[in-house]
């Protein structure tokens, strides 16, 4: 029982590490440039120079390098031969850089921060732009391509002095550490980032792709790179803001583009103004107006048949007693009835 309480505690906390923040958090260590930190930059610039300074001079260290290429590591230990064939991918720029992405993309989408992909792509500038320039800046070939035995083979056309792949691997996998949220994650992310990088230098001697003072300097390159980033932070805070601000107002004006267009207000209605009508003047000459024959007249009532005096209007007069034909209409109805000759 405790067993399975443990296991899903653990679960627990696994898919609570999965979910996004509600916010970004506020407890974010960024590395400064500590006195510490400059004196460590400091001996690693200073060992970048002497392996530099040893090659050119052919010193000591470039007959180690022809001593080691004339073992042939790949022919003395050859079952190892194929799984050292893939692990070297894991210094090659490509593949390694999609996978430090996705996993720094994913930080950064969890944190609400630009920060992790940020300071990635700049660390890839600096490895492009140092680790390019020395390359073709002294052109050294590599031991399959070497000419004259205990030469240093510099400007020959070369581009493997120093190491990309050992570079690569320590700046590519030592970013994580650097990014590191918590100093224990830093610790065990920088233990992996050495034994990574290491690795993937010896491997390269052993395969006779690099001699073993381009890895030591390759080592070193990258090395750099990650103890100077300190000093570029400002300038990805900088670069961070200005992106969420650009973000910021694409989604307004997105969000006012789909929004309805407001529609204008209608005027407050008013009273029509009395409109005064047109004065016609009399015009003497013109003729009268005919009407048409069509029209009824209303029949003008004699004046002779009105009564004098004030006259009362028809519902309040009262009828007359009897009736009101006249004597010869009723003596003359009266007779018609009552002659029998005339039935």
């Amino acid at each position: 029982m405790r067993t399975e309480r443990n296991l899903t505690r653990r679960l627990e906390r696994v898919f609570a590490r999965l979910d996004r923040e509600p916010e970004r958090p506020g407890n974010l260590v960024m590395p400064r440039m500590s006195r510490h930190r400059v004196v460590l930059l400091g001996l690693t610039l200073a060992f970048y120079l002497a392996i530099v300074v040893a090659v050119l001079t052919t010193s000591w260290l470039v007959a180690f390098d022809w001593q080691v290429m004339f073992f042939r590591p790949y022919q003395q230990w050859p079952e190892i031969h194929a799984f050292l064939d893939y692990w070297v991918v894991l210094g090659q720029r490509g593949p390694t850089a999609v996978m430090v992405m996705a996993w720094l993309g994913w930080r950064a989408w969890r944190q609400h921060t630009l920060r992790p992909l940020l300071m990635f792509g700049t660390a890839l500038l600096l490895l492009n732009a140092t680790v390019g320039a020395a390359k073709y800046g002294m052109g050294r070939a590599g031991p399959h391509y070497a000419t004259v035995i205990g030469s240093n083979e510099m400007w020959q056309n070369g581009d493997i002095f120093p190491s990309g792949h050992t570079a690569n691997a320590v700046v590519t996998w030592g970013i994580l550490a650097y990014l590191a949220s918590t100093p224990r994650a830093r610790r065990w992310l920088s233990a992996l980032s050495a034994v990574i990088s290491l690795s993937v230098g010896l491997t390269t001697v052993y395969l006779g792709t690099h001699w073993l003072s381009d890895v030591l300097l390759g080592w070193a390159a990258g090395l750099l790179i990650l103890l100077a980033l300190p000093w570029f932070e400002p300038l990805v805070a900088r670069a961070e803001a200005l992106i969420l601000s650009l973000r910021d107002r694409w989604r307004a004006r997105r969000a006012g583009a789909g929004a309805p267009a407001p529609q204008p207000a209608a005027p407050p209605a008013t009273a029509p103004l009395p409109v005064a009508a047109p004065v016609v003047a009399p015009v003497e000459d013109a003729a009268p107006a005919r009407e048409p024959v069509s029209a009824a007249r209303p029949a003008a009532r004699p004046s002779a048949l009105l009564a004098p005096g004030p006259h009362t209007p028809r519902g309040e007069r009262t009828p007359p007693a009897g009736s009101r034909r006249p004597a010869a209409v009723r003596g003359t109805a009266r007779t018609a009835t009552t002659d029998p000759q005339r039935a």
